[in-house]
């Protein structure tokens, strides 16, 4: 029979095996592109780059496959003015050398009319430049890094999940407030994801946190990195790690006897997916018999749009309609929502510009108007804050039942700003048109 520490093993070895321009001439670039590339009569093309495989496919490989059922919905349902959405999904493996391949391809040969939700810190960096000065809409970035965030710079650029520095912001004074004298230990990826969520949890944690370790998202090994948290005597582990990780990281835990409160951001808090790694390498092990939800009970998860298992929230069952129709024999995750909410907001803001359709129409709808649609909390998108959602609730993952949600949304900024609780006229699907209009689109 295998140790807890083999099945972290097995777990990394899988990880190791999946993991084998000027951008101050954006403006000028404007006037020569074709703003209106990719966008035809009866079509208009988007493209984006996701990890299909590599260390970071376990969990974000239903980001896509969720976008595109909700546009398979839409284009059976007539399309949006006329137009069927071509998605055109490239795989770069969370390489950020294929990265570059893959999203140049999409320019010069599937000729997108913009990008939507290209996912990764390290990834996205290596083709921001290229897409601003090429005036190539870059919609809703699938980061929290403040990089997407800098109008001057990356005119064409826009967030959508909270960054890191917000989402860390909340977490620190929620820990703050209801572990308190507790030691903290941070656990995070060694990109920007690092050093943008410090800033934000150490404004109310800095004399608690007692650990910083890091881990390189291509060296799926995290043995030492536990083993310091658990000397370092912290009770509350923040892991600010992609799925795969936070699932090592719980098994090496388990392995040594260490069983710290563990809380997950957003963007590595999908408990499914979680659950469904570390029972896969619990095989053979002492823990193959305890169920796989067992290992993330209690899991402290900070979230900005609806989850898979608030079945009872009226987008998430909206979705799960669409998922069943189209997505059938693939899970239902949080980040198969977090995907369909792309692609909604994307229907949004198409259905708004109306059939005269290219890159600068497009880009001053998004900045005219308040977005609300399936999100917890605000959605930002102006000529000056391309931040995207501006906070989080936080829950609490109980096996077999529903989320607890323990704090309700807010929202605060990425510096210095007060948490602040809001409301939002959160409409329902039915309230919101993502098809249909008039078919006289142009080339």
């Amino acid at each position: 029979m295998r140790s807890l520490g083999t099945a972290a093993a097995a777990l990394a070895v899988a990880l190791l095996v999946a993991s084998c321009g000027d951008p101050d001439s954006a403006d000028d670039a404007t006037a020569a592109d074709d703003v209106t590339m990719g966008v035809t009569d009866d079509s208009v093309v988007i493209g984006t780059h996701q990890p299909l495989t590599g260390p970071a496919s376990p969990g974000f490989v239903h980001v896509s496959t969720g976008a595109s059922a909700v546009f398979d919905y839409i284009n059976d349902n007539g399309g949006i003015h006329g137009r069927q959405i071509d998605y055109r999904v490239e795989d770069d493996a969370f390489d950020p050398a294929q990265t570059m391949d893959v999203t140049r391809s999409l320019i010069d040969d599937d000729e997108i009319f913009a990008m939507l939700g290209g996912l990764g810190t390290p990834t996205h960096e290596a083709v921001i430049n290229d897409l601003n000065a090429e005036g190539i809409p870059d919609l809703f970035v699938s980061s929290g890094a403040l990089a997407w965030d800098q109008p001057e710079e990356y005119p064409y650029s826009y967030g959508f999940q909270v960054d890191y520095s917000k989402e860390a912001k909340v977490q620190g004074a929620y820990i703050a407030e209801n572990f308190p004298g507790k030691d903290v230990g941070l656990l995070y990826q060694n990109d920007d994801v690092g050093p943008a969520s410090h800033s934000g949890i150490e404004q109310y944690l800095i004399d608690d946190i007692v650990a910083w370790e890091s881990y390189d998202p291509g060296v799926p090994e995290l043995e030492g990195q536990i083993a310091a948290l658990k000397e370092s005597g912290a009770d509350v582990a923040v892991c600010y790690c992609i799925p795969a990780f936070l699932g090592l990281a719980i098994l090496n835990a388990q392995a040594i006897g260490y069983e710290p409160q563990w809380v997950a951001p957003s963007f590595g808090g999908d408990v499914q997916i979680v659950s469904e790694l570390i029972a896969e390498h619990a095989q053979g092990t002492p823990a193959e018999d305890v169920p796989p939800e067992a290992f993330t009970d209690g899991l402290i998860i900070t979230a900005f749009l609806p989850m898979a298992a608030q079945t009872d929230d009226p987008w998430t069952a909206f979705y799960r309609e669409i998922h069943d129709e189209y997505n059938d024999g693939a899970p239902f995750t949080d980040t198969t929502v977090y995907g369909m909410v792309q692609a909604t907001l994307l229907a949004q803001l198409l259905m708004e510009v109306g059939p005269d359709l290219n890159r600068e129409t497009l880009r001053e709808t998004l900045h005219a108007q308040e977005w609300a649609g399936p999100g917890m909390v605000p959605f930002v998108a102006t000529e000056d804050d391309h931040s995207g959602y501006a906070g989080v609730m936080v829950v609490q993952n109980n096996a077999g039942e529903k989320p607890e949600i323990l704090q309700e949304p807010r929202i605060t900024d990425s510096d210095g700003g007060e948490i602040e609780p809001f409301e939002l006229d959160r409409p329902t699907p039915d309230e919101v048109p993502l098809f249909g209009g008039s078919g006289n689109g142009s080339e």
